[in-house]
């Protein structure tokens, strides 16, 4: 009969533990709706068509979620962070680009603006917080 010794996780694989990218994500999901819900009002347009503005750049934040690893370090700000702020944009305005969508100059400047300070605020925030709790307790 086998018996395996008790596994420890690697520190890495630590943060993937559900709870945090779970909680990563569901925030990064909603700036993006935030975003969109923004820009259309910005615009006058009605809430109705919140997912056809947003869904290009909630493709770009998906695919930057799997392509970076995010899971692995999901409140992380360098290089995940920003690699992922940066993918999220990329292939939303290809997207848009691609369906005949708007991409002016202008938008693109809002867009990497807005979405910068939101998927990496929230980031920042934990790093901080993080950081002022454990000197606390440290």
């Amino acid at each position: 009969m086998h018996t395996s010794a008790p596994h420890t996780a690697l520190p890495e694989q630590r943060a993937a533990v559900p709870g945090p990218w779970i909680g990563a994500l569901t925030a990064d999901v909603l700036l993006v709706l935030v975003f969109a819900g923004l820009g259309r009002r910005t615009h006058a347009l009605d809430a109705a068509g919140l997912l056809s503005t947003a869904w290009p750049f909630l493709a770009g934040l998906l695919l930057g979620w799997l392509v970076w690893r995010v899971h692995r370090t999901p409140f992380g700000v360098w290089p995940r962070g920003v690699a992922l702020w940066l993918t999220t944009v990329a292939v939303g305005m290809g997207l848009r680009l691609a369906v005949g969508e708007g991409t002016a100059p202008s938008f693109v400047v809002v867009t990497l603006v807005v979405l910068g300070i939101f998927l990496l605020g929230h980031r920042t925030l934990v790093l901080v917080l993080r950081r002022a709790r454990a000197r606390r307790s440290g």
